[in-house]
């Protein structure tokens, strides 16, 4: 039996949000007054900002100190209008004519690097208020941050192989920004460094390489000490010399020819002749031209072609090999399919009954439902609510069909829907121009149980500094956070109405998709626990404080709104957009596709608030909240964590607003693909000022936490929090690190524990695989190799065309403390396989893991694993809509189970005693409160019978689920796997 939990990890988005009131005056005292530094020192930005109200305004200012500590600074600028200032504050302000001088007070004039100052003024004028143009500091201008340089490795080329012994001759370019010059280029071999070139052009010879394969990279150092690494580029050295043939899998369609290209990993001595065959399989398939081959000491690395012809009636693959006396073999997989072939028309099946109306997958503004059936409790607690991991399926579905279509057009409407429905407006963010980026939020402990909350405020807990926040308003000009909401109520059945767009709640009259907000009480919260609320809590429904007061306590409470964002589906939103753009470029129609193509590097600029600590703390060692507060990167652990929020005051005279990131990190939520992609695809760069920078770290930070994170047998054990029990507690003694986050073997959710579901493995390793794929890194490889080993060991797969892949996974033992120059072993790290499933979800995208990893690898055992797992659900697991099993749900005696503290689980909805409120439809929120109870109209659904059934003593219901996601990724892997074996 599978619990519905392990099916869908967003069953637990824990903390989403935290209503953190942003300290508005600067600290007295932070700084001692000075000396000022000389000018040639000062390196600075100023962030500016005005709130306008037509006949004046206020002028925001930051002042960040990019250099040297500076004691005492003087501001200056100039307006192109008649600006007049009223007032100033924080500093003392003066005006002469169009010109503004800002000078320091006593207590605001020490900066050290990094450092920043706010300050502002009100002004009077008329007519136009255009924005300075320019900033000086001490007498220099104030140009921001400076810009690392850019390297790239030309030498070798991806994918190239040579013989044992070999040299490879590696170049790079490099150039450095702002002035700077390179100072030296050093090339690696994973974290080998194998040689340094001083200038240009950069090189280095390789020399006696021995057999195998490596991840190779350049590092480029300029005279400011900035750095910057090149994308790693995969080669393969055999262990003699060898034939070489590229592509090593190809399709031929009936009727048609096909060519792959034929040379030599090494320079012969003398002539050497190859000859070409087919080895086995299709006999439709035949050698027409090229079938000997002569090469030079000369032309030895200049490719020939040869021609593969296809009858007219034939389908199916056949293994061309290419052969030379003491020469490696080098082998090609050809396929002979119809127009589109069987694997990619299965897809066409699938998709066309996803988005048939009438199959009910889709709201009527185009959203994906989670799930077709309405009667659903997993992470959304009902079915026609959504997650933004729906809307990235939706994305990356379309941008599949525009692969095997040739139409684009519905991938950009897919990514208009999601910007629409799921990114907050600026309307439903109004207040995000007070978001004051050197006080982020207000402290707020996290606690282990439901009933430990509401978690006092305190003010007394030192947050970090926002390093981004500025450099994101200068990028895209704005203060609205570009980034999906985790949850909507599609059909608006709780009735908060908060309508994207709208601004705030409409109540629950309209039947518009509204936003809410749910998981805000601990790790043992489930969604058996939680209290829904409206995303805009502007105090209409629940108790006399909305819903705030059951989960901050303070003195007093505002109105306001609240966002939380899951960055896995950010993440896959960008994953499916690269692919779009590869796909589409390929095709001749990259234009098609470029403007959503930015957007997804837009988004991926914002999602670096994934990278930092929930208060932007120093990572590492953090153990109590009175640890080091973080200034520029330094409280960035460049992973994907749990989530990132955002919220403000919804008055706009209150003036204040709050961010976060997130301090756990779980294996689960990486996606290494996604970093490649926002770092190698110029038509998705950030724009921001670090924004690739911070992809590139995070994209090698991903790939060490896999490793570290790899058990014995090979699957991937849970994560890492810099802030333990979330509070920033002292995790237990003896456990290990990683760049000093404590490991976590169910990091951010413990009901059920966050990493015993499969299927993070399949959708983690999926990503990876992906990136292996592309990059041919091998690092990414070398993960994968022991993964897919222990994953198909623990695959059956029956005659009858069952199968039965893990799905509860149990962890003993930690991961040996990282050491990124000599990763451990992991000896003491083991998982166990509790039970197994046939979830087609889950399968399908496990068998996309295999079908990437065996594309790249060739192994013959992962692919033969992924036709199986496609055949047998297409075989035996189709209904009318779709491919789904049925399901015994047993969890749904918590419909009505009361919160209990005895209970081990603590399981039902706890509310405080004497803490009365109402839902919008009237529902009563007390202590004696129920899932159901605070839900009535459960008992509408058209199914609810089942389920009154089994409350009644009768048998557990059983329900056949389409949820979204999974009937995508099912129809994604049959056309993954027909395209890349062309079947």
């Amino acid at each position: 039996m599978v619990l519905p939990v392990r099916r869908n990890p967003l069953m637990k988005r824990r903390q989403r949000w935290r209503p953190f009131l942003v300290v508005l005056s600067l600290l007295a005292g932070m700084f001692a007054a000075g000396t000022g530094a000389h000018a040639a020192d000062v390196q600075c930005k100023v962030d500016y900002s005005v709130n306008d109200w037509g006949s004046g305004f206020t002028a925001n200012i930051t002042l960040t100190n990019l250099g040297p500590a500076i004691n005492g600074w003087t501001l200056k600028y100039s307006y192109a209008g008649n600006q007049k200032l009223s007032q100033g504050w924080s500093g003392n302000w003066t005006q002469s004519g169009q010109d503004v001088t800002v000078t320091n007070l006593s207590w605001n004039g020490a900066l050290a690097t990094n450092a920043s100052v706010s300050f502002g003024g009100n002004f009077t004028y008329s007519g136009t208020n255009a924005k300075p143009t320019s900033f000086s500091v001490n007498g220099t201008a104030c140009n921001g941050a400076h810009k690392a340089p850019t390297v790239s490795l030309t030498s070798p080329a991806a994918g190239a192989t040579y013989s044992s012994g070999a040299t490879i001759p590696l170049a790079a370019t490099a150039s450095a920004n702002d002035g700077a010059t390179i100072s030296k280029v050093e090339f690696y071999s994973d974290t080998t460094l194998l040689g340094t070139d001083t200038s240009s052009p950069y090189s280095f010879s390789w020399t006696n390489v021995p057999a195998g394969d490596y991840s190779l990279y350049a590092k480029a150092y300029d005279s400011q000490g900035a750095t910057a690494e090149s994308t790693p580029v995969g080669v393969h050295v055999a262990s003699g010399p060898a034939v070489v043939a590229s592509p090593t899998a190809l399709t031929v369609q009936q009727g048609k020819t096909g060519t792959f290209g034929v040379k030599l990993s090494s320079q012969p001595s003398g002539n050497v002749t190859v000859t070409v065959a087919r080895d086995s399989g299709n006999t439709g398939l035949t050698v027409s031209s090229g079938g000997t081959l002569t090469f030079t000491p000369s032309n030895w690395s200049t490719a020939q072609n040869v021609t593969i012809s296809a009858d007219s009636s034939g389908t199916g693959a056949a293994t061309f090999t290419a052969k030379a006396t003491g020469y490696d073999t080098a082998s090609v997989t050809v396929t002979e399919m119809k127009s589109n072939g069987a694997y990619e028309d299965r897809f066409l099946t699938l998709y066309n009954k996803i988005t048939d109306p009438a199959n009910g997958y889709f709201s009527k503004e185009g959203i994906p439902y989670h799930s077709v059936e309405t009667l659903m409790v997993e992470a959304p607690d009902q079915g026609h609510e959504t997650t933004s991991e729906a809307y990235s399926y939706l994305i990356w579905l379309q941008a599949v069909y525009g692969k095997v279509t040739g139409d684009w057009s519905k991938f950009n409407n897919a990514w208009a829907v999601m910007e629409k429905y799921m990114i907050p407006s600026h309307a439903d963010q109004p207040t995000n121009s007070y978001y004051d980026p050197s006080k982020p939020a207000t402290y707020a402990a996290e606690h282990d149980l439901p009933e430990q909350y509401p978690s006092q405020i305190d003010s007394g807990v030192t947050s970090g500094k926002d390093p981004i926040a500025a450099e994101l308003k200068s990028a895209y000009g704005t203060d609205d956070v570009y980034g999906m909401h985790w949850l909507q109520d599609v059909d608006n059945v709780y009735g908060y109405g908060d309508t994207p767009g709208g601004g705030c709640e409409e109540g629950p009259n309209t039947k518009a998709p509204s936003f809410i907000n749910t998981y805000q009480r601990g790790p043992q919260e489930s969604v058996w626990e939680t209290i829904p609320q409206p995303t805009c809590d502007k105090m209409a429904y629940g108790g006399k404080n909305g819903y705030l007061d059951l989960f901050i306590k303070d003195s007093s409470y505002a109105k306001q709104w609240k966002y939380t964002d899951a960055p896995d589906a950010d993440a896959r939103a960008i994953q499916a957009a690269y692919w779009a753009d590869t796909w589409a470029k390929q095709q001749n129609k990259g234009s098609d596709v470029s403007a959503t193509v930015a957007k997804a590097g837009k988004m991926g600029d914002y999602l670096r608030y994934s990278f930092f600590d929930k208060y932007f703390k120093k990572i590492g060692n953090c153990t109590s909240p009175s640890c080091p507060a973080g200034t520029g990167k330094d409280s960035a652990h460049y992973l994907l964590s749990w989530y990132y929020a955002w919220g403000g005051a919804t008055d706009t005279s209150a003036g204040w607003a709050w961010r976060i990131g997130d301090s756990a990190s779980h294996s689960g939520y990486q996606n290494p693909m996604a970093a490649y992609a926002l770092t190698n695809d110029s038509a998705m760069a950030p724009k921001s000022t670090t924004g690739t920078d911070d992809w590139k770290k995070s994209l090698q930070r991903q790939l060490e936490f896999y490793r570290w994170l790899q058990s014995s047998e090979g699957a991937i054990a849970g994560g890492a929090t810099n802030s333990w029990g979330g509070a920033y507690g002292t995790p237990p003694s003896g456990d290990s690190t990683f760049y000093g986050m404590a490991y976590d073997w169910q990091p951010v959710y413990h009901d059920p524990p966050s990493n015993q579901w499969f299927g993070f493995q399949a959708w983690s390793m999926e990503r990876v695989a992906e990136y292996y794929y592309a990059s041919g890194d091998t690092t990414a490889k070398t993960v994968l190799d022991k993964w897919v080993a222990w994953a198909t060991a623990n695959t059956t797969l029956n005659p009858d065309g069952t199968f039965q892949i893990p799905s509860t996974l149990h962890w003993s033992g930690q991961p040996d403390t990282w050491n990124a120059s000599s990763p451990g072993s992991n000896s003491g790290l083991h998982v166990t396989i509790a039970d197994y499933t046939n979830d087609v979800g889950v399968a399908a995208a496990y068998a996309k893991t295999l079908a990437y990893y065996a594309a790249k690898s060739g192994d013959t055992t992962a692919r033969s694993t992924a036709q199986t797992l496609l055949d047998d659900m297409w075989t035996n697991n189709q209904d009318g809509i779709g491919i789904a099993v049925p399901e015994t749900r047993t969890d749904y005696n918590r419909f009505t189970q009361p919160y209990s503290t005895s209970n081990t689980n603590h399981d039902g909805v706890y509310v405080p005693s004497g803490w009365t409120g109402t839902m919008p439809n009237g529902d009563k929120i007390d202590s004696n409160a129920t899932f159901l109870s605070i839900r009535s109209w459960y008992k509408q659904d058209p199914s609810w019978s089942k389920v009154q059934s089994y409350l009644n003593g009768g048998a557990a219901p059983v329900f056949t689920y389409h949820r979204f996601w999974a009937q995508a990724d099912i129809a994604m892997a049959m056309a993954t796997y027909g395209q890349l074996f062309n079947q």
